[in-house]
């Protein structure tokens, strides 16, 4: 339990949901919240704690009715103490919280569209409407590319990331979960780790929109 706290940041809940999945105890979020406290864990480190937006939530309970898209910016300290920069691409379905992942070592046009080529052929499901930010890399080329294959491109407002507020949870779950426990070593071991967190968060994460059932897990049932 401590451990989950202090090298993940979870909160009371996902420790109860992890600790019931994987070791088969049952214990209560309000037992976990005063055995935190107890140790001086009740707070979490600055920096990781979430900002409360007031918006409306809202979510679709199709799979594919609506997938949305953005890019996380990631830098890592090569071998010989240089900056390598690289772009994480990721896709999250509204309805099951079913990702795809990918790193490009540049953040284009071009790797947008070949990154929906990609969860066109990963995701088990049609897919109806992507949304994004007004970022460069979803401009004219990308946009045309998604209308020619039958998928509506929504904008999101300018200045409301909260209106992608899924796909920018996620890449706080990767902040937290993933890359602060990576040591970069070259893009082959990056691609391999990242795959290796894909299909972790798919099929066995707890996820909290599904009172800890993983994205999979949720799928099925709506399919």
């Amino acid at each position: 339990m401590l451990y989950l706290r202090r090298k993940y940041h979870l909160g009371p809940m996902r420790i109860v949901w992890y600790l019931e999945r994987y070791h088969d105890i049952r214990i209560s979020d309000s037992t976990v919240s005063r055995i935190l406290r107890r140790h001086g864990l009740n707070r979490l480190p600055r920096g990781t704690r979430t900002r409360k937006v007031h918006t409306k939530r809202y979510q679709k309970q199709v799979p594919g009715h609506h997938v949305q898209m953005d890019v996380k910016f990631l830098t890592f300290k090569g071998k010989q103490g240089e900056k390598v920069r690289r772009f994480q691409y990721t896709a999250i379905d509204d309805a099951t919280r079913v990702r795809a992942l990918k790193v490009y070592e540049k953040h284009t046009q071009a790797n947008a569209i070949d990154f929906v080529n990609h969860i066109i052929e990963k995701f088990p499901f049609r897919i109806r409407e992507i949304r994004t930010d007004n970022g460069h890399e979803f401009q004219a080329k990308f946009h045309w590319h998604v209308e020619d294959l039958g998928i509506r491109h929504a904008y999101i407002r300018r200045a409301t990331p909260q209106l992608n507020g899924k796909v920018e949870r996620s890449h706080r779950s990767d902040k937290q979960e993933f890359y602060q426990l990576l040591s970069y070593k070259d893009d082959v071991d990056l691609e391999a780790r990242l795959g290796e967190w894909e299909r972790f968060y798919n099929f066995h994460r707890p996820h909290g929109a599904h009172n800890g059932k993983t994205p999979y897990e949720a799928l099925r049932e709506k399919l």
